[in-house]
């Protein structure tokens, strides 16, 4: 496909007709080669831009940068889950390649107009790519990054191999909801459906039903629902008296073996999933279990100091505030309280959020908001500042917010980048690189600087909800 380069000079309306005539050729051939249908095609724009036009040359410069780390990757790690990108060698999680960076990047890769990349991807996962695998895998990771991508680049290229994929998948990853509670056990054999452990927190217990509930009513299998439900509310009916939820929780006995409450990872995407279910599916009891959730967060967790406001820790049980920490993960929340019309507090925890980036010129892993000392130095290229800021100015216009994403994809590029791909960072402060890069980083931060930066309504949040790796599903029914 033709790429704008850095340079190009166009006129906004003239580079966003060509985007959209981009999209419109890339999934005209998409129907002409595997899967989708006219209908699917008009489907599909709808999710795009209209009116088509925004900003050109940002576009093009995510886009470039994407393809730089994609090009690493297909250099050096063709076909595994994830290149290091120091020693420019492949890495699998599991021994065995479930495709991840592929998998996970499909979808940013289809919203961008790459065409030419998108098309070797889904040729790549057509032909290897096989759940049949004798491994213990995270049901969480897997179902956010490989079974969210997978549907969602169905919807939008109508591959139907890519739905029986999900549809595979998603049966070999049932038997971790087997647990006396409903609850799911935090790893599970995708041949031979065996288990193991017995303590997840409330994320890898909660954050199933985008996913699971989409497999749902796209294959008319309501399994899929009905097993991810059941461990939201088996969460929930388990909250404290004050409706705190806590850290850690046993899925045989229900009883929780952790009872620090907050609103990061670990627990972050349980709440999340609770307002998103709602507007995916419409969901009623989940709208009240999210209502009900975030009175008690917003009640024992959030916290006014003279730095700024913020979210720490708390007892589940007494509400008594027990760390002052924030961090890279937290910084998803200003994205959920502005989905849920909470404008006030997203738009002052953002400059929160801000505020610990521009501190250190890149933000690390967590802070003590009180101090604003590190606790943890590392920056794992992670999206959630930049989600936070495309929800924000999507539903307020403010340029603010276009200005917090030109920071921090220059922060990025600046501190991060190397020859082949783009590294973790060790330290936030002294800036030195790791050799990680997440699939994350493709599907997700890549993603919202896209969609923040380039044409602006690319995701219709009025019809699509985006999944804790930023992978949009959209309600067809």
């Amino acid at each position: 496909m033709h790429q704008f380069s850095e340079g190009a000079k166009m006129k906004p309306k003239s580079a966003s007709r060509c985007l959209l005539v981009i999209a419109i050729l890339a999934f005209a051939s998409s129907a002409t080669s595997g899967g989708t249908s006219p209908t699917a095609v008009r489907e599909t724009l709808l999710l795009a831009a209209d009116p088509v036009e925004g900003n050109a040359e940002m576009a093009a410069k995510v886009r470039q940068e994407f393809l730089h780390a994609w090009g690493g990757y297909k250099q050096y790690a063709w076909g595994h889950d994830e290149l290091r990108p120091l020693s420019k060698q492949p890495y699998d999680w599991y021994g065995v390649s479930l495709l991840m960076t592929p998998v996970d990047a499909l979808d940013t890769m289809i919203l961008m107009g790459l065409t030419d990349e998108a098309d070797q991807t889904r040729k790549l996962i057509d032909e290897k790519l096989s759940f049949d695998q004798d491994i213990y895998v995270k049901n969480f990771e897997i179902t956010i990054r490989l079974l969210g991508s997978l549907l969602s680049s169905y919807q939008l290229t109508g591959d139907k191999r890519l739905l029986l994929l999900a549809d595979d998948l998603g049966r070999r990853l049932l038997p971790a909801f087997n647990s006396p509670t409903g609850l799911p056990y935090v790893e599970v054999n995708l041949r031979t459906g065996a288990v193991r452990g017995d303590e997840p927190n409330p994320a890898e217990a909660g954050t199933y039903l985008l996913e699971f509930g989409t497999l749902s009513k796209l294959t008319g299998k309501p399994i899929y629902y009905q097993k991810a439900k059941r461990a939201v509310v088996e969460i929930y009916k388990r909250r404290s008296a004050i409706g705190l939820v806590g850290s850690q929780i046993n899925v045989r006995t229900g009883a929780w073996t952790g009872t620090t409450s907050s609103i990061g990872g670990g627990t972050d995407s349980y709440y999340e999933y609770l307002l998103k279910a709602a507007r995916l599916f419409g969901d009623k009891d989940c709208e009240r279990m999210w209502e009900s959730s975030l009175k008690a967060v917003n009640r024992y967790l959030a916290d006014d100091t003279s730095t700024g406001l913020w979210y720490g820790q708390a007892d589940m049980n007494t509400g008594v505030r027990t760390t002052t920490q924030f961090g890279a993960l937290d910084a998803f929340f200003p994205a959920v309280l502005a989905l849920s019309g909470d404008m006030d507090r997203a738009r002052r925890l953002e400059d929160s959020c801000y505020k610990m980036w521009t501190s250190f010129g890149i933000e690390p892993e967590r802070i003590d908001y009180t101090t604003m000392k590190i606790v943890q130095s590392d920056y794992e290229l992670r999206p959630e500042i930049i989600e936070s800021a495309f929800y924000l100015y999507y539903f307020t216009k403010d340029p603010r917010y276009l200005q917090m994403g030109q920071t921090f994809f220059d922060s990025i590029v600046k501190y991060t980048r190397n020859d082949v791909a783009y590294a973790a960072l060790s330290d936030a402060e002294k800036k030195t690189q790791r050799d990680d890069m997440e699939s994350f980083f493709f599907a997700e931060t890549l993603k919202y600087l896209y969609v923040l930066l380039g044409p602006p309504n690319t995701i219709n949040l009025k019809t699509t909800v985006l999944n804790t790796e930023a992978h949009p599903l959209r309600r067809t029914w």
